[in-house]
């Protein structure tokens, strides 16, 4: 709740870091660094946790919510973290919401061969609209 937000990728700053999320180059889980960017990274839910099906590649944020997330609804329902209300809404968030994120993030094609039209309203477009462009001079992420 009281936590500062640091958006850096300077390596003596993370490591000052009690939580890492998609920067630094290692899942470590124990140390709380959810990064999914090593070559030899391939966790999914299903491998993460054996009870699910999804076998979708994880993002950062996939990770987090793999972690977290069970823990977070039943805090904001009120209901135990292993109830059926939790775990089904888990489920539905994970398959209609965070899979899609997890996999653009990833680069896994939603379907086979060229796509029809564009999607330019998904989470991940809003979001990169907020990037500066590749070939924008001034590349700080910080500026509005």
């Amino acid at each position: 709740q009281d936590a500062e937000v640091v958006r850096t990728r300077d390596p003596q700053r993370l490591a000052q870091c009690d939580v890492v999320v998609d920067v630094g180059g290692e899942y470590d889980p124990e140390r709380h660094r959810y990064d999914h960017h090593q070559r030899s990274f391939t966790e999914s839910m299903r491998s993460l946790r054996p009870d699910k099906p999804w076998t979708t590649k994880l993002s950062s944020a996939g990770l987090v919510y793999c972690h977290f997330g069970s823990q977070i609804l039943a805090g904001l329902l009120e209901q135990p973290e292993d109830g059926p209300v939790v775990t089904a809404l888990y489920d539905k968030l994970y398959e209609n919401f965070v899979e899609e994120i997890d996999a653009i993030d990833n680069g896994i094609a939603q379907a086979e061969g060229e796509p029809r039209y564009a999607l330019t309203t998904t989470l991940s477009a809003r979001v990169s609209h907020l990037n500066p462009r590749w070939n924008d001079p001034d590349q700080d992420t910080e500026v509005g």
